[in-house]
Protein backbone atom coordinates (compact mmCIF):
# COMPACT_ATOMS: atom_id res chain seq x y z
CA UNK A 1 0.00 0.00 0.00
CA UNK A 2 1.57 3.27 -1.17
CA UNK A 3 1.19 6.60 0.60
CA UNK A 4 1.51 10.27 -0.22
CA UNK A 5 4.92 10.25 1.48
CA UNK A 6 6.01 7.40 -0.82
CA UNK A 7 4.92 9.44 -3.82
CA UNK A 8 6.79 12.52 -2.58
CA UNK A 9 9.99 10.54 -1.88
CA UNK A 10 9.99 8.75 -5.24
CA UNK A 11 8.99 11.82 -7.28
CA UNK A 12 11.70 13.98 -5.72
CA UNK A 13 14.27 11.28 -6.52
CA UNK A 14 13.53 11.67 -10.25
CA UNK A 15 16.01 13.99 -11.93
CA UNK A 16 14.98 17.63 -12.09
CA UNK A 17 11.75 17.24 -10.12
CA UNK A 18 10.62 20.11 -7.92
CA UNK A 19 7.59 20.30 -5.63
CA UNK A 20 5.33 23.35 -5.42
CA UNK A 21 1.76 24.19 -4.40
CA UNK A 22 -0.84 23.92 -7.17
CA UNK A 23 -4.29 25.10 -6.05
CA UNK A 24 -5.30 22.73 -3.22
CA UNK A 25 -2.70 20.10 -4.19
CA UNK A 26 1.07 19.71 -4.34
CA UNK A 27 2.50 19.51 -7.85
CA UNK A 28 5.64 17.72 -8.98
CA UNK A 29 7.20 19.01 -12.16
CA UNK A 30 10.26 19.09 -14.36
CA UNK A 31 9.49 21.31 -17.38
CA UNK A 32 5.76 20.71 -16.79
CA UNK A 33 3.63 19.15 -14.06
CA UNK A 34 3.48 15.38 -14.25
CA UNK A 35 1.67 14.49 -11.03
CA UNK A 36 -0.31 16.27 -8.33
CA UNK A 37 -0.91 14.98 -4.82
CA UNK A 38 -4.15 15.65 -2.92
CA UNK A 39 -3.85 17.52 0.37
CA UNK A 40 -4.92 14.40 2.31
CA UNK A 41 -2.21 12.32 0.59
CA UNK A 42 -4.67 9.63 -0.48
CA UNK A 43 -4.95 10.29 -4.20
CA UNK A 44 -2.75 11.62 -6.98
CA UNK A 45 -3.44 12.76 -10.54
CA UNK A 46 -0.94 11.54 -13.13
CA UNK A 47 -0.34 12.97 -16.60
CA UNK A 48 -0.41 9.93 -18.90
CA UNK A 49 -1.13 9.73 -22.60
CA UNK A 50 -4.68 8.53 -23.34
CA UNK A 51 -3.28 5.12 -24.37
CA UNK A 52 -1.27 4.82 -21.16
CA UNK A 53 -4.34 5.86 -19.18
CA UNK A 54 -6.42 3.16 -20.83
CA UNK A 55 -3.75 0.55 -20.10
CA UNK A 56 -3.32 1.57 -16.44
CA UNK A 57 -7.09 1.64 -15.88
CA UNK A 58 -7.44 -1.80 -17.44
CA UNK A 59 -4.54 -3.42 -15.59
CA UNK A 60 -5.10 -1.82 -12.18
CA UNK A 61 -8.80 -0.92 -12.24
CA UNK A 62 -9.03 -0.66 -8.44
CA UNK A 63 -6.25 1.93 -8.40
CA UNK A 64 -6.59 4.06 -11.56
CA UNK A 65 -9.50 5.93 -13.13
CA UNK A 66 -9.69 8.81 -15.63
CA UNK A 67 -10.17 12.28 -14.16
CA UNK A 68 -13.89 12.89 -14.92
CA UNK A 69 -13.57 15.95 -17.18
CA UNK A 70 -11.72 17.26 -20.23
CA UNK A 71 -8.40 16.76 -18.43
CA UNK A 72 -9.28 13.09 -18.14
CA UNK A 73 -9.87 12.84 -21.88
CA UNK A 74 -6.32 14.20 -22.33
CA UNK A 75 -4.91 11.38 -20.18
CA UNK A 76 -4.95 12.80 -16.66
CA UNK A 77 -5.63 9.86 -14.38
CA UNK A 78 -6.50 9.64 -10.69
CA UNK A 79 -4.82 6.99 -8.55
CA UNK A 80 -6.01 5.73 -5.18
CA UNK A 81 -2.58 5.33 -3.59
CA UNK A 82 -3.83 2.75 -1.07
CA UNK A 83 -4.49 0.40 -4.00
CA UNK A 84 -0.93 0.64 -5.36
CA UNK A 85 2.20 -1.15 -4.33
CA UNK A 86 5.40 0.87 -4.23
CA UNK A 87 6.65 -0.69 -7.49
CA UNK A 88 3.42 0.21 -9.32
CA UNK A 89 3.63 3.74 -7.92
CA UNK A 90 7.23 4.15 -9.07
CA UNK A 91 6.38 2.82 -12.55
CA UNK A 92 3.48 5.29 -12.85
CA UNK A 93 5.65 8.19 -11.67
CA UNK A 94 8.43 7.35 -14.13
CA UNK A 95 5.92 7.05 -16.97
CA UNK A 96 4.42 10.47 -16.21
CA UNK A 97 7.86 12.01 -15.53
CA UNK A 98 9.04 11.15 -19.05
CA UNK A 99 6.26 13.33 -20.49
CA UNK A 100 7.31 16.29 -18.35
CA UNK A 101 10.75 16.66 -19.91
CA UNK A 102 11.50 19.66 -22.09
CA UNK A 103 10.81 18.57 -25.68
CA UNK A 104 12.78 21.21 -27.60
CA UNK A 105 15.95 23.11 -26.74
CA UNK A 106 15.29 26.56 -25.36
CA UNK A 107 16.32 29.33 -27.77
CA UNK A 108 18.09 32.26 -26.21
Amino acid sequence: MATGEDLRRIALSLEGTIEAPHFDRMAFRVATIYVTLAADGRTANFNFTPDEQQFKCMMLADAFSPVPNAWGRRGWTTADLSQLGEEDLENALRMAWTHAQRRKPVRR
